[in-house]
């Protein structure tokens, strides 16, 4: 098992001369790679290599139609909601990408109190949301680490009409072994942290300053929080820094580390792309763009190369970029965010945030929108508080086991948000995507599901199998 610093795992030059060997368009090898994917078994770093080589609209819709298919095998047409919450834009980094960097004049610095966390989070609630994704700059105030833990103490302890917070990921800075245990303790569910780019050369050119400079601590983090009990990880790449050919082959690098050392790899992978951010114009003006189809690409890619794992899609995309991907592979989803602290109660001020949204609808019209695409909102939950996580989650899902739990799951938490949150229209919309969702169920599987949302329409809550 790799420890403390130790990064063999990650091999730049066997990368490099794997696209070197992967620098043409074969028609007859990327087919034989789809059809490997179809196989819901995943694909070497080989075959990813050869997937990133697709340049004509044939073979892309190839790709794209084979994407589509494992990610309905697995998920069916469930779409997992949650908002990030950002407690603070303290920060100690020089990121020349971001807005929250330590020299941002620009920036207007906050840390929340534990009131104004808890005020957060009850709007949050009252939009409908179950879960929520907590975010913070790496400075902490005076109470230091103790502060994160307050805070998820506090989000948990929201009680508001019948509505409240479930499950809790963090994207925190990396921490040492003892204080991932404490996360695990608080009641976490996945531990979040993008690496931002594997390449080292331009880490070290985008991080200027501070703890983030030192990227074997990061890239480390995951290992830590492994051996601290967190089994639930989600990585993450910000796309336009290197060439996303590279980021994507050292990500199954990461994953294949995390697989032979834990057993399990990542629960989630986020794929954002640079956006512009106050005060940076290096996030105006990325290094490596990646265009609309080769960000398509990349999540086509993921889903057939890791076709168990979650892929996360944030609002910085525009709503139509958003829509375009969940059938590619995306099966979570940030709704009506902010990325400034207080702003889910204030107007949005653009001088506070971490970068720019693409998406700004309120979760209600997200809502609507997904179910008009024929998809299913889900709050489900109940696998993290099950104790279906890591390799036990990965048990189920393989067989296609898990589908039998997170399809009812799905129908019943979005149900509770019809009941309880829905405006007149989005209610009705989801009353009809529940129907067609229950009229293709096996008759095992629906008659759990009946039963579900019986209890639910009955005034029961938090229902799950």
């Amino acid at each position: 098992m790799a420890s403390g610093n130790d990064v063999s795992w990650l091999n730049e030059e066997e990368i490099v001369l794997t696209l070197a060997r992967c620098e043409s368009e074969d028609p007859g090898r990327i087919r034989a790679v789809l059809a490997r994917g179809l196989e819901l078994r995943g694909l070497s770093r080989d075959d990813v290599a050869v997937l990133t080589t697709i340049r004509s609209p044939d073979l892309l819709q190839e790709l794209f139609d084979a994407a589509r298919r494992v990610k309905e095998e697995i998920y069916g047409r469930r779409l997992v909601l949650f908002a990030p919450l950002y407690i603070s834009n303290l920060c100690r980094n020089e990121c020349l990408y971001c807005a929250f960097r330590i020299t941002n004049k620009e920036l207007q610095r906050r840390a929340l109190r534990q009131d104004e966390i808890a005020e957060e989070t009850r709007a949050i609630v009252n939009q409908g949301h179950k879960r929520i994704l907590l975010v913070a700059g790496e400075s902490y105030p005076n109470d230091g680490f103790q502060y994160i833990l307050d805070a998820i103490a506090t989000v948990y302890s929201v009680k508001e009409g019948k509505g409240e917070i479930r499950r809790l990921n963090v994207n925190i800075a990396p921490l040492p072994v003892e204080e991932f245990r404490q996360l695990k303790q608080a009641g976490i569910g996945t531990y979040q942290l993008f690496q931002e780019t594997y390449h080292r050369g331009t880490y070290g050119s985008v991080h200027a300053r501070g703890p983030k400079t030192d990227f074997n601590w990061r890239v480390t983090a995951m290992d830590r929080a492994m051996q601290a009990g967190i089994d639930d990880v989600g990585v993450g790449i910000l796309f336009g820094l290197h060439d996303w050919r590279f980021e994507i082959l050292s990500l199954m690098q990461h994953i294949s580390h995390l697989e032979d050392a834990f057993g399990v790899g990542c629960h989630t992978i986020s794929v954002p792309r640079l956006e512009p951010a106050v005060g940076s114009d290096l996030a105006s003006n990325p290094p490596h763009p990646v265009s609309d189809e080769d960000f398509k690409k990349i999540v086509a890619v993921l889903r057939l190369a890791v076709p168990y794992t979650g892929i996360i899609m944030s609002t910085r995309e525009t709503a139509k970029m958003r829509a375009e991907t969940f059938a590619l592979g995306v099966s979570q989803i940030s709704a009506g965010s902010r990325t400034n602290p207080g702003g889910y109660l204030e107007d949005i001020d653009e001088n506070a945030s971490q970068f720019q949204l693409g998406d700004h609808r309120p979760l209600a019209e997200v809502v609507k929108d997904v179910c008009d695409l024929g998809y299913i909102p889900s709050y489900c939950t109940a696998c993290y508080r099950l104790g279906r996580t890591g390799q036990d989650f990965m048990d189920l899902a393989k067989p296609g086991l898990i589908k039998e739990k997170c399809a009812p799951n799905a129908l019943s938490t979005f149900m509770e948000y019809l009941i309880d949150y829905a405006p007149p229209e989005t209610r009705i919309a989801g009353e009809q995507a529940i129907e067609r969702e229950l009229s293709e169920m096996a008759p095992g599987t629906r008659q759990l599901a009946e039963r579900l949302l019986k209890a639910v329409r009955n005034g029961k809550r938090d229902v799950y199998c």
